[in-house]
């Protein structure tokens, strides 16, 4: 029984081998064989010539390594693409997701789940403002979308081979790894666990790129906010017929003048932002089809380290 694990990495050179120790940790005396699949994101640090030391060093680690930085969504595709193992689990190389729960998860798997979520009952590490936009974005997530997202959950599961099989089948270019695990459904279970603070280095993804993701899950899995810009549309004509009438009753009946020029312009200034901000949100979605249509590479493999046993060379894009 093999175990993989896919670990997207981009300019963690010190959070290599304090992962790598804890991994080989955690497996011994395990009833599981172990994989370890370090996805290098296009680093420009010492990151790839960490791995491939530990590749010289361990038949058990892979390096994938892409051609530039893509993003952690492709990253951890071209890890589901490429492992070998029976179930498969993606986890970060930092340990804010504590590589020793990785028994629990396999045992749940034994038990019969198609998908094993690590959630976390304690994210103190990760600050409140973290903690607040995390809930609001699962709850509007769950609101908009016709699936079921589950709070305090990111990218540490486990997935049985089958459940892996689904997702590579899968051919969108517009990557919400997380909505697409959840997407396959299957029998599901939940461990509960502690979130660490980083055992080395800073975050990679600031505010920007985590705003950005939001839309990505929300735009992916939900087309609820094309149809309400229906519903302000309509909202907005009855109110503005409504007021219309007002005014011409005020001034037929009570001969009360009516704000010229100032109502007037607050009126189009309403009226304007609430266009952009529906052209925007169409936008969004526009934009999203564009870059289907286009048919690119969702990531592009520079080599892959050791070579297969089989001798094939990799693939440069998974379709």
């Amino acid at each position: 029984m093999l175990i993989s694990l896919i670990v997207p990495v981009y300019n963690e050179r010190d959070a290599i081998p304090l992962f790598y120790e804890a991994a080989v940790a955690m497996s011994q005396n395990q009833a599981f064989d172990l994989e370890l699949v370090f996805v290098d994101d296009g680093s420009v640090d010492d990151s790839a010539a960490a791995i491939q030391a530990l590749v010289a060093a361990d038949q058990r680690v892979v390096l994938i390594s892409l051609s530039r930085n893509f993003g952690k969504e492709p990253a951890l595709l071209a890890g589901l693409d490429h492992c070998r193992g029976d179930a498969v689990i993606p986890i970060d190389v930092d340990l804010q997701d504590p590589v020793e729960l990785v028994p629990r998860l396999v045992e749940r798997w034994l038990e019969g789940a198609d998908v094993v979520l690590a959630k976390r009952a304690d994210r103190q590490a990760d600050g409140w403002f973290k903690r607040v936009t995390a809930r609001g974005f699962y709850r509007v997530l769950n609101r908009l979308s016709k699936n079921r997202f589950e709070g305090d959950v990111g990218d540490f599961r486990l997935l049985s081979r089958k459940t892996v099989e689904q997702i590579k089948a899968m051919p969108e270019r517009n990557l919400y790894m997380k909505g697409l695990m959840q997407w396959v459904g299957g029998h599901q279970a939940i461990v509960e666990y502690t979130r660490l603070a980083r055992a080395a280095g800073i975050s990679k993804f600031n505010g920007w790129k985590l705003w950005n993701l939001a839309l990505e899950g929300i735009t992916s899995f939900s087309t609820l906010p094309l149809r309400v810009w229906s519903y302000i549309g309509l909202a907005i004509a009855c109110s503005a017929l409504i007021f219309g009438g007002w005014i011409v009753l005020k001034t037929l009946i009570w001969g009360d003048p009516v704000a010229g020029y100032p109502s007037l312009m607050a009126a189009l200034l309403f009226l304007g932002g609430v266009q952009l901000i529906g052209i925007g949100v169409l936008g969004e979605y526009i934009g999203r089809i564009y870059t289907e249509t286009q048919s690119r590479p969702r990531y592009i493999i520079d080599h892959i380290a050791p070579r297969r046993a089989d001798g094939a060379a990799p693939r440069e894009e998974e379709a």
